[in-house]
Parts: structure tokens; sequence; C-alpha cells
């Protein structure tokens, strides 16, 4: 029978900021709620894509309630890329998206999608957003 290797798990680092984006057991403990934005982008869009993430404003950072964000890539060619953000509570979260850090923490991907548009081109992403309450972990 063949043994299966356990490996630990990835603490990979962005190549582009250094930045390593573990939850401490503290920081998931805390979470009550996680808002995941399915990112669908064009093949000639993903290297910029993630370089917005890892160079990110931070502004997201500041707002009360935020815990810590993940972005993933997925192994399979062609399927989106999950922005997961975990936050206290719902209300948290509402207030990040109607707050003037929310456009700060969207700007330079917003100028790209007014770029494209301006151009007569499709956008260079699509977005898919759904919101949900944590269960157990």
């Amino acid at each position: 029978m063949k043994q299966e290797s356990q490996t630990e798990p990835s603490t990979q680092v962005c190549p582009f900021s250094g930045h390593n984006p573990s939850l401490s057991a503290e920081e998931k403990a805390a979470a009550g709620f996680v808002a995941v934005n399915y990112i669908d982008c064009k093949p000639h869009y993903q290297e910029r894509f993630e370089c917005l993430f890892c160079t990110r404003a931070r502004a997201i950072d500041r707002m009360e309630g935020f815990i810590g964000m993940h972005v993933l890539k997925c192994h399979k060619e062609g399927e989106p890329y999950l922005v997961v953000s975990y936050w206290k509570d719902e209300a948290s979260f509402n207030a990040w998206v109607g707050s003037p850090e929310f456009l700060e923490g969207h700007k330079r991907g917003f100028e790209d999608l007014a770029e494209a548009k301006r151009r007569g081109e499709e956008p260079p992403m699509t977005s898919d957003f759904k919101t949900y309450s944590i269960l157990t972990d």
C-alpha cells in the first residue's frame, strides 16, 4: 500500500510584495462573515491583476471589523481568481463597500476597466460576488 506524503500548508509569499497572507488562529476565530469575489481575467491581464493585489493600497486594512484577506489562484487554467475577505460581521463588510477606502482600494482596477471601455474593448476582468456566514472552522 502506497503511503501519501504529508506536507505542511503552503506559506507562499506574494512575488510582487513579499507579503505572507496567513491568518493567525485568533484572526480566524474572530471571523463571522466572509466575502468572496470570483474574478475572471483575460489571459493578457492575469499578471497585471496579480500585481494589483500584491501591491494593493491596503486601504481595507484600516477598516473596522476587517480581519484579513486571501487572493487564490486556481491550479487549473481558465478558472477564476478568488478574493476572499474575512470580517467580524456583515455590518463591517457593508461599511467597507460604502466607504472612500473601497474606492481607494479599487482605483487602479477601476481605471483599467474604464480604459478598456474607452477603447471599445471588452473588460479585462469580470467579477461575480458572493457573501457567506461561517458555520464552522
